[in-house]
């Protein structure tokens, strides 16, 4: 019976059978051409058919499939590991839904049997006190970041920010809804996705006043440094939920960085200068908005907008824009 074979140019340095300096000569007719047999695992010389390799380890995707899921994804691996989850994505979770392998029900008399198990691998899943705080730290964390719309990315960079606290001993005589606020806090500004204390304070029912000072804690215990906040940051979101289009966005860009070349965002709260570049832009553009209006969308007050526009239009040449 013969075996179908291919044959490789390349090297195969994961199997020993190449030196440093190129493929090893076969021992018997020192020839370097070789054949890969996919079905035996098997690395064989082209000439005389000697085995060079065998019990080959196979790196591809999984051939078997057991249900409809399987089928779809056969790969050797699961989920990647994660820091938004306590322990990390690794553990195994039993199915809640009464189904075996092969998505029949399981019988009444094993219910309470897998009840139990199911009961069980919960429990253990949380060892002690630490594990179990980081555990509610990181769903409320999950929560927090699935109501502002924070990418996945940023809710890696918050779960990091807050298992580092947590493991230097950081988060004792503090609430964890205000050191996961904080952390949270944290990762949008360093990812430059920058959410208002305003809008953190409101979904986590920590004060804004406590979510700043655990974000300066945790900026010096940790040795984190946050850049300051660009107006640019906030320009996409505001004039998106305002209905702008994207010429009075980059109108609104255009007035922040010449704002910004001419030193007038000095001490100034970036919401505030960003909320004033898009009401002028608005207004050049010929799409009126009410100071109100831009008000109740950046969160910051009507008189804010008034003191920021006079200060960027009686410096900025609409002209040169």
């Amino acid at each position: 019976m013969t075996t179908k074979t291919t044959h490789f140019n390349r090297n195969f340095r994961q199997h020993d059978v190449l030196k440093d300096d190129g493929i090893e000569p076969c021992p018997m007719c020192n020839s370097i051409e070789r054949t890969m047999d996919h079905e035996r695992a098997e690395v064989t010389c082209a000439r005389c058919g000697l085995v060079l390799d065998e019990n080959l380890i196979d790196n591809g995707p999984e051939w078997r499939a057991f249900d409809h899921e399987q089928l779809n994804k056969r790969a050797r691996t699961g989920a990647p590991a994660t820091f938004s989850i306590s322990d990390k994505g690794l553990s195994t979770v039993i199915d809640w839904k009464n189904k075996d392998i092969h998505g029949r029900n399981i019988p009444d008399a094993n219910k309470a049997q897998m009840y139990r198990l199911r009961k069980w691998n919960k429990r253990i899943r949380v060892a002690n006190a630490s594990e179990r705080n980081l555990a509610y730290a990181l769903s409320e964390l999950d929560r927090y970041s699935s109501r502002l719309g924070i990418p996945r990315s940023v809710r890696e960079d918050a779960s990091l920010i807050y298992r580092n606290a947590a493991k230097n001993k950081l988060i004792r005589g503090r609430s964890i809804n205000g050191v996961v606020a904080s952390s949270l806090y944290m990762a949008c500004r360093r990812c430059c996705i920058p959410r208002t204390l305003d809008e953190i304070s409101d979904i986590s029912d920590v004060s804004k006043k406590q979510i700043g000072k655990n974000q300066r804690f945790l900026c010096r215990e940790l040795n984190i440094k946050l850049k300051p906040t660009s107006p640019v940051d906030y320009i996409s979101r505001f004039a998106t939920n305002l209905g702008l289009s994207g010429e009075i966005q980059a109108k609104a860009i255009n007035i922040i960085n010449k704002s910004l070349e001419l030193g007038l965002n000095s001490g100034k709260g970036p919401i505030g200068v960003a909320a004033a570049a898009l009401y002028i832009a608005s207004l050049l553009l010929g799409v009126r908005k009410t100071q109100s209006e831009i008000a109740n969308v950046t969160g910051v007050t009507e008189v804010t907008i008034r003191n920021r526009y006079k200060e960027l239009s009686e410096h900025i040449d609409s002209r040169g824009l």
